[in-house]
């Protein structure tokens, strides 16, 4: 068993999750995998079974949550994350399953969470300029504005906030009250990192690539940014009557 899981939330994803899935287990780093999969009526999930059968012949490696059905990108993260305290994991990594994010990144945002003792790891699109490629202009600049505009209203010195390319120390997960986080969509992301830095927590931001999907669909709407936009205020100002305890583990 390793000592870190990668959490790859899926539906729809029979064009990338076997090539996903070979690739991650092909990095100098031993990573275990977790597929959260949504009901997917293209299949995902019996590709993985059968991958299963492949990969965890003498220890079990990849690991798989079906759901009943598409339940949003928070709620599938927060399963993934109990799955993985439960199981005894020190670090648990996201990632997207269409190779969005370079899989050979995973090992950096690991090794500055568990050698360099950092307690949350952002692969950052914006923290060396604009490190996107193949989205049209019009979703950059969306993009880059909503995380300077989270910024902005959160205070919180993070400049890619809704990056789902993340590494968490097991404490963060075990600190922050899951069942409490609000969002489903991608203000998930946003608000998983806000909490983590009111809780004190040391967090670090490195370069990445991101790229557009190749095979499959995006799954973004317009409710995902509305949610992201009018909740970040809501967060914020209920942040100003809570109290944010630090953990007894933190640096």
């Amino acid at each position: 068993m390793s000592n870190a899981i990668v959490i790859i939330p899926t539906y729809n994803e029979k064009e990338n999750i076997a090539l996903i899935i070979e690739t991650v287990f092909g990095l100098p780093k031993d990573f275990d995998i977790l597929i959260v999969d949504d009901n997917s009526p293209d299949g995902t999930a019996d590709i993985v079974k059968n991958l299963q059968d492949n990969f965890n012949q003498f220890e079990t490696r990849l690991h798989l949550l079906q759901r009943n059905g598409k339940l949003g990108l928070g709620t599938a993260y927060i399963e993934g994350f109990k799955y993985a305290i439960d199981k005894g994991y020190q670090f648990v990594l996201e990632m997207d399953a269409d190779f969005s994010h370079d899989p050979k990144d995973l090992v950096n945002l690991y090794l500055e969470c568990s050698e360099r003792e950092y307690d949350l790891c952002v692969g950052s699109r914006y923290i060396t300029g604009v490190n996107v490629v193949n989205w049209p202009i019009g979703r950059v600049l969306l993009s880059y504005f909503a995380s300077s505009y989270v910024r902005f209203v959160t205070r919180m010195p993070i400049r890619d906030a809704t990056a789902g390319f993340v590494c968490y120390s097991k404490k963060v997960l075990e600190t922050i009250p899951l069942d409490k986080v609000k969002f489903i969509g991608y203000a998930f992301q946003i608000e998983m990192k806000f909490l983590t830095w009111k809780y004190g927590f040391k967090i670090k931001e490195i370069p990445i690539i991101f790229t557009e999907r190749v095979r499959g669909q995006s799954k973004l709407s317009a409710g995902i940014f509305k949610e992201a936009f009018f909740g970040v205020i809501q967060m914020t100002i209920s942040s100003w009557f809570k109290e944010y305890p630090r953990s007894t583990n933190q640096t």
